[in-house]
């Protein structure tokens, strides 16, 4: 079975940074392209990065460019999201997906083949 575990959430206030981990299991990680999506309470699910882990191109929505950094470690078959200068705007589940996309459609799509579950990040005012 295909697992995706996602880690890394937590509490941070305005102006920090956190790190997030996805951990891709039962698939052949660099056939993958991977995405960071979020959703917060009230609001519908938005992408905020997606990585091809077979040449590393990436794509960022306006909200977050300049501010997070998706990456990718394949030996580790891990993906990861670096978030700086966060914002209250930011707090949501986070949630890694993977399917077979380019980046930018990975992004601006909403069905994806494998889900992981979510890691809530909180950023305070």
């Amino acid at each position: 079975d295909v697992q995706l575990q996602a880690s890394g959430g937590g509490l941070v206030q305005t102006g920090g940074s956190l790190r997030l981990s996805c951990v891709g299991h039962g698939l052949i990680f660099r056939d993958y392209t991977f995405g960071w999506f979020r959703q917060a309470p009230g609001k519908e699910r938005e992408a905020v990065s997606c990585i091809s882990t077979s040449d590393g191109t990436t794509y960022y929505p306006d909200s977050v460019k300049g501010r997070f950094t998706i990456s990718s470690d394949n030996a580790k078959d891990t993906v990861y999201l670096q978030m700086n200068s966060l914002k209250p705007d930011d707090t949501a589940i986070y949630s890694c997906a993977a399917d077979l996309l380019t980046p930018y459609l990975m992004c601006n799509l909403s069905n994806h083949h494998y889900w992981g579950q979510g890691t809530l990040v909180t950023v305070s005012s």
